[in-house]
């Protein structure tokens, strides 16, 4: 898992899948622990223009293939497991290298593909993620990534 980590992380770029104004939703808390981060995120959403997280609204791309360099981004993904699967291929499509896919976006269809078809692929209850059994999710296990990465430096922000 420490190489996937390093892998997904890597990337210059990053975009989150299921990005929300709604601050009750994961897709707002991972998009925001982005942007806490300073890491450079986009967030997916086919049904709104924009998402306000922290007072700033923020342009969405409707889906990976929209992404200005999807070969330089890893994705974040808060969808559920039908949206996942298909969102999944569209990624592999455009050349999106490394997939999270947050604890509840996947099931054993999904989760088979991205570990098959992406460089990186952070699931599940792989290798110690996450607390409690819920498996790997960026905000209990994003930290450790960065460090993993190198970017101690956006590890350090909060």
């Amino acid at each position: 898992m420490e190489t996937a980590l390093k892998t997904f992380f890597s990337s210059p770029r990053f975009a989150v899948a299921g990005a929300s104004s709604d601050p009750t939703k994961f897709g707002h808390k991972v998009f925001t622990w982005y942007l806490t981060h300073s890491l450079p995120v986009t967030p997916l959403n086919p049904r709104s223009q924009s998402i306000s997280v922290l007072t700033t609204a923020y342009p969405t791309m409707p889906s990976p293939k929209a992404l200005l360099t999807p070969t330089e981004t890893s994705l974040s993904v808060i969808t559920p497991p039908a949206v996942t699967r298909e969102l999944l291929k569209e990624a592999k499509e455009a050349g999106v290298p490394a997939v999270w896919l947050q604890p509840g976006s996947f099931d054993d269809e999904g989760l088979a593909y991205a570990q098959r078809e992406f460089k990186a692929a952070i699931a599940g209850d792989l290798g110690g993620g996450g607390r409690g059994g819920e498996g790997w999710c960026v905000l209990v296990d994003g930290e450790r990534g960065l460090k993993t990465a190198g970017r101690e430096w956006e590890a350090a922000r909060l």
